[in-house]
């Protein structure tokens, strides 16, 4: 009598066994330099792209050596850039030390129109080179666009474009001191006025900035328009013509990193101000402290504004910045 002998094979078996009849182990190879000029940017820097301040980025450029050697690097904005923009001359690389470290590679740059050129001196086929554009007030609004180009010794060209960047229409100002002889704000001047410069620009003055150590109540530092209940301007004079009754909203924690400059913190932008209702805020703000803030909006509805304290004295003085965008 015959007798057959029948398996049964699972599925899963005659996968896992085709998965691995169908595994075969590759050799590791380098990777192989592409042979022709290539190119990358990164933007350096973060937060709204403000007028007077500055959009930072890196540029690299290579070629293999027996290709040939970087003969300039370009880059040209869309809106020529304000007085102080720049091209490094200098090729950076980190050390072992986590330091950047700068080798002079070309002339220093040149800028002609929209656009700026460093030509380089040495032989070298490879560079990161920084550029620094100033935003200029012709931009404001507006948005910027970077083309950043390299050319090497065969002949070769490679470009990449940046952007488009949209620059700001607020405007900023740090580092305003304040005090008793000198505490008159202008938003619309980004000024502290002492009481007779005050007078004469009376209908610009917004607030007042004060100190007071009152035992009864918590004072301390504040700020105050000019139209204000008397009860929150204790002992001050008031120059001839000031009214304005601006409104005022306390906020603390809102350490915005252009004005506090601290290791941490965060951006206010133009959408900030745009979304900012102060329909029903007082016209002062009282007990103010160092890190804290207010939004302001002005009595003629021209401007709103973010002033951020920077620092304080017991002596009654302190030290403001001041983000201002027109309505």
């Amino acid at each position: 009598m015959n007798r057959k002998l029948i398996y049964t094979i699972s599925p899963a078996f005659v996968a896992a066994l085709l998965l691995f009849i169908g595994c075969k182990k590759e050799e590791y190879a380098l990777p192989v330099a592409p042979d022709v000029l290539q190119n990358t940017a990164i933007k350096r820097t973060l937060g709204p792209n403000i007028v007077t301040q500055t959009i930072d980025f890196a540029y690299a450029a290579a070629i293999l050596p027996t290709k040939g050697k970087l003969t300039s690097i370009q880059v040209e904005a869309s809106i020529a850039g304000a007085t102080g923009t720049f091209l490094e001359n200098r090729s950076f690389y980190t050390n072992g030390s986590g330091v950047d470290v700068g080798v002079t590679v070309g002339s220093p740059s040149v800028n002609e129109g929209t656009k700026t050129t460093v030509t380089f001196t040495v032989d070298t086929s490879a560079a990161t080179l920084r550029y620094s554009y100033v935003v200029p007030e012709e931009a404001r609004g507006k948005t910027v666009t970077f083309t950043f180009s390299a050319k090497s010794s065969n002949g070769e060209t490679v470009t990449t474009t940046m952007g488009p960047y949209t620059i700001a229409k607020m405007d900023m100002v740090r580092l305003l001191n304040v005090k008793t002889d000198s505490a008159y704000i202008s938003i619309a001047d980004m000024k502290v006025y002492d009481p007779k410069t005050a007078a004469t620009n009376a209908s610009k003055i917004d607030l007042v900035y004060l100190y007071r150590n009152i035992t009864t109540s918590t004072f301390s530092h504040a700020l105050v328009s000019p139209a204000a209940d008397t009860a929150y301007l204790p002992n001050v004079k008031m120059p001839t013509g000031l009214t304005n009754s601006t409104k005022m909203q306390k906020v603390f924690n809102l350490q915005d990193f252009n004005l506090a400059r601290l290791q941490f913190g965060i951006y206010i932008d133009d959408l900030d101000f745009q979304q900012l209702d102060l329909t029903n805020a007082p016209n002062y703000a009282i007990n103010l402290k160092a890190e804290a803030g207010v939004w302001v909006q002005t009595a003629d509805n021209k401007y709103k504004a973010y002033i951020y304290i920077n620092s304080v004295t017991t002596s009654g003085t302190a030290v403001i910045s001041i983000k201002r965008y027109a309505l």
